[in-house]
């Protein structure tokens, strides 16, 4: 896919709407419009990269990043007793857009009520 096609590009350039809760020049942060639990947000990169077995070892630094977002922004949102964090790659792995994301989920959960 290229990346004037894809949907999360579009969204970080603001193409197309989203409900946002965090972004600076290099990520975007995004409430999921199909959530699998209370709080479930997305965490991309600005710049296209397909997965993360596509990044390469420059974007070191912006992975990192990434990942260190999760805990403040679940904190933020409100998932003050844990949350989980995915990061599907490829088409076995179950990722559905060509972009690179983690998905952050949390709140109370069913099976712990």
């Amino acid at each position: 896919m290229h990346q004037d096609d894809c949907i999360f590009c579009k969204i970080s350039k603001g193409e197309i709407p989203s409900t946002k809760i965090y972004e600076d020049e290099d990520v975007l942060a995004f409430r999921d419009i199909h959530p699998k639990a209370p709080i479930h947000f997305l965490i991309i990169p600005k710049k296209h990269i397909q997965s993360l077995a596509h990044a390469e070892p420059e974007d070191s630094a912006l992975l990192g990043k990434m990942l260190s977002l999760t805990r403040q922004l679940a904190i933020q949102e409100g998932a003050l007793n844990g949350f989980r964090v995915i990061i599907n790659t490829g088409s076995d792995g179950g990722q559905e857009v060509d972009h690179l994301h983690i998905h952050v989920l949390g709140g109370p959960q069913p099976w712990n009520k």
